[in-house]
Parts: C-alpha cells; sequence; structure tokens
C-alpha cells in the first residue's frame, strides 16, 4: 500500500523539479548581479531550500493523517501547493523576466501564503505548524535579499 508520506514527498519532489525550468542564457544575468556583502551563505541555498521542502512535505503529512481526506484537510493540501509552487516559481520567473521586483514580489507572496498555512494547520498539529517555521524564516530573509539587491542593482530592478 502507497503511504500518505510517499505521496505527499513524491508531490513535493515533482514540483521542486520546476525550478529547473530556465534557459542558461538567463543565468548570466543573475551572475552578473551584484549581492550584499553579508550573503556569504549563497551556496547553501539549495540544500537549505531542500530541507525547507522535506519539512513542508512533513507538515503536509501530519495534517493529512489527522482528518485523511477531508474537504477541509485537501483544501490545506491545495495551500501546501500553492506555497511549493509560487516558491518553485521564483528561480524561472526572475531569471525569464530578469527582474528582481518579480522574485521581491513572488517571495512576498510566498511569506503570505507560507504564514496564513502555518496559521491554518497550527489548531491541527503543532508539529505540521513548526515545520513550517523554516518556510516562514527563510522565505522572509530570501525576500528580504532579493530587495536589498534591487538596491544594489538599480537597472535589474
Amino acid at each position: 500500500m502507497i503511504e500518505s508520506w510517499m505521496i505527499i514527498g513524491g508531490v513535493t519532489f515533482l514540483v521542486a523539479f520546476g525550478t529547473l525550468f530556465f534557459k542558461l542564457r538567463d543565468i548570466n544575468w543573475a551572475v552578473k548581479l551584484e549581492r550584499p556583502d553579508w550573503m556569504f551563505f549563497e551556496p547553501a541555498i539549495p540544500l537549505i531550500w531542500t530541507v525547507i521542502f522535506a519539512c513542508g512535505a512533513g507538515s503536509a503529512t501530519f495534517v493529512w493523517e489527522h482528518e485523511p481526506g477531508s474537504i477541509k484537510t485537501w483544501l490545506l493540501m491545495a495551500l501546501y501547493l500553492l506555497l511549493e509552487v509560487v516558491t518553485v516559481a521564483y528561480i524561472p520567473t526572475t531569471l525569464r523576466a530578469k527582474s528582481l521586483k518579480v522574485g521581491t514580489m513572488l517571495g512576498g507572496a510566498g511569506e503570505i501564503v507560507g504564514a496564513v498555512l502555518t496559521l491554518a494547520v497550527l489548531p491541527i498539529s503543532q508539529t505540521a505548524g513548526l515545520l513550517l517555521l523554516p518556510y516562514v524564516i527563510w522565505g522572509a530573509i530570501g525576500t528580504y535579499t532579493t530587495w536589498e539587491m534591487i538596491q544594489l542593482n538599480p537597472e535589474s530592478a
């Protein structure tokens, strides 16, 4: 029998592949952008997001197991999916548009969805809510970093 965590993890893994929908020529634009001096953690970002997506999948599994198949649970699963899609859209959309403002808007949208989802699942499972905190914290850092990069690269806003 296929367990819920397998399905949730599989969907998370498949959606995460959306970050690969960019053209290599778009990377040249991003590489040339000036970054804040304090952005020493950039090489760790893929690992950080991998952990955050795993936490999100764990959170979704706790919520699903609480009341599997209910309308409320399906709506929350849709919110988890929306959060991941918005997050995954950041890289290819920002690169394709060559616009840090687009990235900041997507980051802000993800931050709002992440906060709403966290507040929605806390009454169901405190563990599920806590597992979303890395997203809420890191999403804010990423959104702020993108905004800060606009200040350093106004021509790429």
